[in-house]
Formats: C-alpha cells, structure tokens, sequence
C-alpha cells in the first residue's frame, strides 16, 4: 500500500505472539494485493480496467470497502470519492515533473470522475463504473481499512492488546496490561512538544501534506486531491480524526481535508462516534482548532 505497517501486540508467549503477527500482515498483504491501484494485478486495478463494460464480479472485501467509501461521499457531497483515480494519476505526474496539469488535461480527467457512476449490486456482488476511463483509488480509506482487518485477525488468535499502525492511521484493541488506553503523539504545528491522546478499541488518522506536496510556481499542492475541482488541495492543511474504526478515521479525515475546518468540523460533530482536530496554515502561522468531543490534549 505504498507504506511500511507496523504492529504492537501483547500476547500470552511468544508463539501465540508470532503466529498472530504473521496472519495479521498476511491479511495485510492480501488486501494490499486487492486494493493497490499502483499494481496493475490487483483487483481494483482489473475492475477499473473494466470501466464502462457492465457490472463485474466482486470480491466480498472490496465491495465492502466501496459501500462504505460510497456513503461517505454521499454525506460529503463527492468531497471523498474513490473514483478520483484519473485526477490522482496527473497529479502523481505532476509531483514528478514538477509541471501543473493543464486545464484541457484536468478537464478530461474530471469528466471521468463522479461517485454517482460508481454502481454496487450487493445483492449480486458486483460493481460498474459507468463510464469508460474511470479509475479507481482507495488511498483515502484503503490503509484504515486494512489495520481493522488486520487487529481482526489478532484478536481471532486470541491477541486482544494490540496497536496497527499504517502510516497515518493508528487501531487500537484493548490498552497494554496495566494501562488505561495507548498513548498517541501527534504532531501538532505551533505547540512546543507533541501532544498526546489516550485511546483504546478506536482509532486515530491524520491525513495532509505535511510530507506530500508540490511547490509548482510558488503554489504548495497537496497530493490530496479536491475530486470536485480537480485541483491539489490549496492553503496547507492537516486534519486529524478519532473515530470507531481505521475505516471510518481514515475516511473523514481525507474528507475533512477537502471540506476545509468549517465545513469539515461541521460534517464530524453529526457523527456522535468522532472528534476531529484541523490544522490550517495561515501565511506563516497556523489555526488549530476542533469538533466540541476532540480528547482531552496533554503535553501543550
């Protein structure tokens, strides 16, 4: 998944330790094997593949994955939409060649995007993209996804006290012995030392462009893409998410982004389950603020 999955666990012996472990990134690397776009075997690839020629069979795994991408860009009005693929792919080149897409090229790629030509048939297992070119891409949702599979697996082995993290997205089971939750450090701009929060059975993501950008004449572009315009999202932005689920925190945060604070806190504070934190940077200084549930911070 483009990304290093790391996993802390806590388990009777060691033998109990390794034999979950190994199934977990085993699962892991089978999702990967789905759901990277950047493998043209994958599953998500061979669907796209398949854009504008009827409904494909699917597996149980990406369906699931695509029904809860697809209401997530319902409640978002298409500020998260996995069918982003053509816009992802000319900003992928544009970080390379360090050259801004142009209008002809941007408008092209955005006639083949649209949640709305993303049709599930959950009754028969299968999906269509609508239209001939689509591609789809679940990095906004894809590696929150894999941590929850991946702490299923742990606790099917019995390991319950566990922490997934894959890159920006941290799951969580039950707290290290003796502890009441697992402490998270995020790394928050204009506080003096790394701020904590305590969680356990939930998770934490942070997506923005704090490493992935491009500066393309003077303009810093995130490698997060507004589905809607077409366009690299533009001020700098971080948007941290605490939610039930690695799905559900990975999702609204990449949404929250797009949405900006004010639209954005606003779409997490309806979800009685999540808290949000945004960070956006206003020339050389930042504005932090956050959804009335975000945890209690230490370490300001």
């Amino acid at each position: 998944m483009g990304t290093m999955v790391r996993i802390v666990l806590y388990a009777p012996n060691e033998a109990t330790a390794t034999r979950a472990a190994r199934a977990a990134f085993e699962r892991v690397a089978a999702l990967d094997r789905t759901l990277s776009d950047y493998r043209p075997d994958s599953e998500l690839s061979r669907l796209s593949a398949r854009a504008g020629l009827g409904p494909v069979p699917t597996s149980h795994d990406l369906l699931r994955l695509l029904e809860t991408a697809q209401r997530v860009a319902e409640g978002t009005d298409g500020a998260f939409d996995v069918t982003v693929g053509p816009l992802s792919r000319l900003w992928r080149e544009a970080s390379r060649t360090r050259e801004a897409p142009s209008p002809r090229a941007l408008s092209a790629a955005k006639a083949h995007v649209g949640y709305r030509y993303l049709r599930l048939e959950k009754r028969a297992g299968t999906v269509a993209l609508d239209r001939p070119g689509m591609r789809l891409d679940v990095g906004g949702i894809g590696k929150g996804f894999a941590a929850d599979e991946a702490l299923k697996v742990l606790a099917a082995h019995g390991v319950r006290r566990a922490l997934i993290a894959a890159s920006g997205d941290i799951v969580v089971g039950d707290p290290p012995p003796e502890r009441s939750g697992w402490t998270i450090s995020l790394d928050v701009p204009q506080r003096k030392r790394r701020s904590r929060i305590l969680l356990r059975n939930a998770a934490v993501s942070t997506s923005g462009d704090a490493e992935q950008f491009v500066v393309i004449d003077d303009v810093r572009y995130s490698h997060i893409v507004d589905p809607r315009s077409g366009l690299g999202l533009t001020p700098s932005r971080q948007a941290t998410v605490v939610a039930p689920s690695g799905t559900a925190s990975d999702s609204l945060a990449t949404a929250v982004c797009v949405l900006g604070a004010d639209r954005g806190l606003g779409l997490v504070e309806r979800d009685p389950h999540a808290a949000a934190l945004v960070v956006t940077r206003v020339g050389e200084d930042f504005e932090v603020r956050s959804s009335t549930r975000w945890p209690t911070l230490a370490g300001h």
